[in-house]
């Protein structure tokens, strides 16, 4: 059972407790900072209490406001409760709401700006326009009153002048991954900006992207699940949960993938969100057919590809990580002649543009090899090939560090990288070339 449905069948406070602690351990709110809500079937409003740990949020501690305005439970609303009731009354479609001050949305708050979510691929789609709401006194029926005019528009995003922002969803997984995918468009766009000018996507390219869907794999007669098929699949859900709680990937992207016999092979599928990946939700891929009933990754074929001709990869990774795509999204190569470590797990890794990964367009498995296992491709992922999973996930790791020491160091100076005769050394001593 995937998290969409698992999400649907917890209760409102259970919704809310997993959510917000989430967000919380992300970095992207505070102790006492922001409020969740959902209002259920009946019209009975459950939301984040007032002056309780975020960090240690409890289902007991979840307020409801009934339909009749009765308030049941331990604590006091959410001060900013009247906002989350005007847009319900606004926006009939809309069935829960963020709200938080992360730091990256924060920043173009007190700017007066709004993020350009054409920053990255999928996130036009997944947020919408974005909306502005000019300040007024925090927990003010203005306030609220401000904000569902700008719901009113349509928005399912705003941007709060001075304050944060706030989401609505058809569900609060659906406000989640908006949430989530506005703030890391944020924070692209703002370690981009650290080290060069961000490079953004037309219309028209992400609409190219989305048009660009692969064929559906023939299905599978019938398929069986061996002991060592089945082990796979809980490591591919290790990886991407450990991914997801790291900040290296995102419900609304990243694909994982591990070779299992010849060019048989696991792989994460389309449309799940990745915080609550399950094993049943892997999709085996087998003599070039897919398991029953199940839509793998529209990125299937060049996992497939990289298979077919890379004998040596044998586990692949396709995410955004928000210091790897300060470089994506700047054109800017990453240099990762830094520190020894990351040279010789990484070596060079070179940038192609928006739409290689598109089939037909650039020849992206004959470019992965011994020297090559890690491309980044722009505005959009970086891809990272190993012999084991976890070994290609230290070498994201690895990748992401490289880029965030490189982003860190920008203010102080210019990265002084090793020399040609140290990289050589390097390579005789640990490569043995």
């Amino acid at each position: 059972m995937n998290e969409i449905l698992d999400t649907q069948l917890m209760h409102p406070r259970d919704q809310i407790t997993m959510i917000i602690s989430r967000i919380y351990k992300r970095g992207m709110t505070t102790t006492s900072g922001g409020n969740i809500s959902v209002i259920d079937e009946n019209g009975d409003i459950w939301v984040t209490p007032a002056s309780v740990d975020k960090g240690s949020l409890r289902p007991s501690d979840i307020m409801c406001v009934k339909a009749n305005g009765t308030v049941i439970g331990r604590h006091i609303t959410s001060s900013e409760f009247p906002f989350h009731k005007a847009i319900y009354e606004m926006r009939p479609d809309i069935k829960a709401i963020i709200h938080a001050h992360p730091p990256a949305l924060v920043s173009f708050s007190i700017v007066h700006e709004i993020p350009d979510t054409n920053i990255i691929s999928q996130a036009k789609y997944i947020c919408g326009p974005i909306g502005y709401a000019s300040y007024e006194l925090p927990g003010s029926n203005l306030l609220g009153k401000r904000i569902a005019a700008e719901f009113k528009k349509g928005f399912m995003a705003i941007i709060m002048e001075n304050h944060g922002t706030v989401l609505g969803g058809s569900d609060l997984l659906d406000a989640f991954q908006r949430f989530e995918t506005l703030e890391f468009s944020a924070r692209t766009i703002l370690y981009g900006k650290t080290i060069a000018t961000p490079q953004y996507l037309t219309n028209e390219q992400i609409d190219d992207f989305e048009a660009q869907i692969p064929g559906l794999l023939p299905e599978m007669k019938s398929v069986s699940y061996p002991s060592d098929e089945r082990e796979k699949r809980d490591s591919i859900c290790k990886i991407v949960h450990r991914a997801c709680d790291q900040g290296l990937m995102i419900s609304t992207y990243g694909t994982v993938s591990i070779r299992w016999r010849d060019n048989d092979f696991l792989i994460t599928p389309t449309n799940v969100p990745r915080w609550g990946l399950q094993i049943g939700d892997i999709v085996q891929i087998k003599g070039g057919k897919r398991e029953p009933g199940k839509i793998p990754s529209r990125a299937t074929w060049l996992h497939q590809e990289i298979y077919r001709r890379n004998v040596d990869v044998n586990s692949i990774i396709l995410t955004q990580s928000p210091y790897l795509m300060a470089f994506g999204v700047t054109n800017t190569p990453l240099n990762v002649r830094t520190i020894p470590e990351s040279w010789i797990f990484l070596q060079d890794i070179p940038s192609l543009p928006f739409g290689a990964h598109f089939m037909g367009r650039i020849d992206i498995p004959k470019l992965i090899s011994s020297g090559t296992p890690s491309i980044i491709i722009q505005n959009d992922s970086v891809l990272i090939t190993g012999d084991k999973l976890l070994q290609t996930f230290d070498r994201l790791e690895v990748a992401e560090f490289s880029a965030k020491s490189i982003v860190m160091a920008k203010p102080i100076g210019e990265l002084l990288p090793i020399s040609d005769n140290q990289v050589d050394e390097l390579r005789k001593v640990f490569l043995k070339k």
